[in-house]
């Protein structure tokens, strides 16, 4: 399990465009946080620190603790805007999380097995990632950190659809939620240009066989 991520922030009472930009000139970062019960509170955040958190694969989806002049509470990141070009962060939106109420996640995939893949070793085919992540519910006691996906027994043309994937206790798919229809693939192993070659080939090779 990663460590926890503490946020420390400060309440803003200016609000504006003008008040976001002189706070950025400042190496500071706007954000809100909301939900939970609670009214909407505007925030000032250290920009470097959460640029340096965002590069953790867990920041987006674990719930997280935010410190606020002695005050601590459980969120999650709800929205991260970018600077279209630059590494800068613009602004990032925060829910407030309370035990008794579910929490909608995207989880991240992580695949397994891919040297060992039936599909790849014996079909000489290649994997494909269609999904990265995958949006469940569930309460925050509950949320996993990521969600693991066995590839070594994928054949050559199958797919892992999101059913496919074993769910810890207490969460669910909320795509599957919505019917059979959205029960998308998340992976699968496809036939490589060389191994098409390679089979049209053979194929030839039987034909001459059979003439002669």
């Amino acid at each position: 399990m990663s460590e926890e991520i503490v946020i420390h922030a400060e309440v803003r009472t200016d609000a504006g465009k003008g008040a976001s930009r002189r706070l950025r000139r400042e190496n500071k970062l706007p954000a809100v946080v909301y939900g939970g019960g609670g009214e909407p509170v505007s925030l000032t955040l250290d920009h470097n620190e959460m640029v340096r958190y965002s590069e953790f694969e867990h920041f987006y989806s674990q719930v997280l603790m935010l410190n606020t002049g002695g005050t601590s509470e459980k969120v999650i990141l709800r929205d991260l805007q970018r600077h279209p070009y630059k590494r800068l962060l613009m602004h990032m939106d925060f829910l407030r999380v309370r035990e008794d109420q579910e929490v909608q996640v995207n989880l991240p995939i992580h695949f397994i097995g891919e040297e060992e893949c039936v599909g790849v070793k014996m079909g000489g085919g290649a994997i494909s990632h269609i999904e990265t992540e995958i949006l469940v519910s569930c309460l925050p006691k509950n949320l996993p950190e990521f969600l693991e996906v066995d590839l070594s027994q994928l054949e050559l043309g199958e797919s892992i659809h999101i059913s496919d994937v074993t769910l810890p206790e207490g969460v669910i798919s909320v795509d599957l939620t919505h019917g059979e229809d959205h029960d998308r693939a998340i992976a699968s192993v496809h036939t490589t240009r060389v191994s098409k070659l390679d089979s049209e080939e053979e194929e030839g090779e039987a034909e001459d066989e059979d003439e002669s």
